[in-house]
């Protein structure tokens, strides 16, 4: 079993996806390969993915049952403990500071 699931990712990239696997939700994406097309897929979202993230997920014969690996800009990054992968919530200073089209501006006061 294999889940990608993407955020804020080019349309390229989503249309690249929905060829090898079904979309369930809008970013999640699920198949079922082994790991010659998983990595071959996965490629492909590291090279196309731009300013949005990713993760994957995929069944792996350890003790949680799988294993997953991340990429983009994103405060949750994969470490490894003991040989145990955990999820890390890194600083907010990490991401991007891009004003988005929605971004609220500070107001001005007009002076009286």
């Amino acid at each position: 079993m294999l889940a990608i699931v993407v955020e804020n990712a080019p349309p390229r990239l989503r249309g690249r996806l929905a060829v090898w696997l079904l979309e369930v939700r809008a970013g999640v994406y699920v198949g079922n390969y082994g790991r010659r097309v998983r990595e071959m897929i996965w490629g492909q979202v590291q090279a196309y993915i731009e300013s949005g993230n990713a993760v994957i997920a995929w069944a792996a014969t350890n003790d949680a049952g799988f294993l997953f690996d991340t990429c983009g800009a994103n405060r949750r990054v994969p470490l490894d403990l003991d040989g145990f992968r955990l999820v890390q919530f890194g600083p907010e200073a990490a991401l991007p500071r891009e004003a988005g089209p929605m971004a609220v501006q500070p107001s001005r006061r007009r002076g009286r």
